[in-house]
């Protein structure tokens, strides 16, 4: 009788255990999921990021650091929660976003689907290559690894075909997580040129003087430096395809200035003119050796796609748009009109 007294008594023990166990493992679950559900100590919206190979809890550990979390507790059941659906080795690395109301939870699942900040870097049309490098090299969000690259060597290393790199970028706004590489970046300026020249050069009227797209692609980067009229660049087009047709020089200034390069100081003399480089279109006949700029796709279409007609000419009017003329003579007129006389009248 007492052994069954005494079994009775143990199993009575082992149920009660069990039952505070139960109801303490119960509370625990009731506060993790609270926990998980809180919004984290976030007033206003920034950023955090995941290191490639940093481990999930290292991470916790910095955002707790930062007083992201609202107490002790969060971290440890989010690192436990990570650990037992196995989520904490299916995160990706990168620079994301935390904005208020945003939860332990919240968090993960950003991390799982792996969608990071991105951000803006805009090349400019008309920007020479050298002007795009810089901007490249001073984005503070780019990974630099084409630093000790010359320029000569720069497509080269870039995978790219051989060349000068001028031109052979596409001007536009690109979008891109932290840690991008500066080569990664260029090739899809690469890409995107390609793509844009690829898709004008389809379409291109009948009757052109160049036979491809990157002759085209030099002409239309004389276009882009001599208008910022989206209206006039098919008319200044035809002017250069004329002028090419009757074997006449460009005579372009734009293309004067970029073979003067440091030389330049800003006024473009008549003895600058005279200065024979492989760029000066008053001197040598047909299309410079490279682009001139970073042409943008109406530069591209308006030179694949120019104005009919016969004018051979045309001048700056001084505010932004252009006098075009069908002689000499008509021209030498314009030139006085809105060159000499108000040059005369300011004297």
């Amino acid at each position: 009788m007492r052994s069954d007294s005494r079994k009775r008594r143990g199993s009575g023990l082992r149920r009660a255990l069990g039952l505070a166990l139960l109801g303490v493992t119960g509370l625990v679950a009731m506060d993790a999921w609270r926990q998980l559900h809180a919004p984290l100590n976030v007033v206003q919206p920034t950023t955090f990021e995941l290191r490639p190979r940093q481990a999930f809890e290292a991470l916790l550990r910095e955002l707790d650091g930062a007083g992201r979390f609202r107490n002790r507790r969060q971290p440890f059941y989010l690192a436990l929660y990570a650990r037992w659906s196995r989520a904490d080795s299916r995160l990706r690395a990168g620079e994301y976003a935390l904005t208020p109301g945003t939860t332990p939870l919240a968090l993960l699942r950003e991390l799982l689907a792996g969608k990071p900040v991105l951000h803006e870097l805009r090349l400019i049309e008309g920007w020479r290559f050298d002007q795009a490098w810089q901007a490249i090299q001073s984005d503070a969000n780019l990974a630099h690894t084409l630093g000790g690259v010359g320029r000569g060597e720069l497509m080269r290393a870039l995978g790219l075909p051989a060349g000068d790199p001028e031109g052979q970028f596409f001007p536009d706004t690109y979008r891109f997580p932290k840690g991008t590489t500066d080569a990664d970046f260029l090739r899809q300026a690469y890409q995107a040129m390609q793509k844009v020249l690829a898709e004008e050069w389809a379409v291109r009227a009948a009757n052109l003087t160049y036979d491809t797209p990157a002759q085209a692609l030099i002409l239309a980067s004389l276009v882009e430096k001599e208008t910022a009229l989206a209206k006039e660049r098919p008319e200044i087009a035809g002017v250069f395809v004329r002028r090419l047709m009757l074997g006449m020089r460009l005579q372009t200034d734009p293309s004067v200035i970029y073979g003067l390069g440091s030389a330049f100081d800003g006024n473009l003399r008549t003895q600058d003119l005279r200065r024979d480089t492989p760029y000066n279109t008053y001197t040598r006949a047909g299309l410079p050796p490279t682009p001139i700029c970073l042409a943008g796709r109406e530069s591209i279409h308006a030179a694949l796609h120019p104005d009919g007609g016969n004018a051979l000419y045309f001048v700056a009017r001084g505010d932004g748009s252009h006098q075009f003329s069908d002689t000499l003579e008509a021209h030498d007129a314009a030139v006085r009109r809105y060159q000499i006389e108000p040059h005369h009248r300011h004297e």
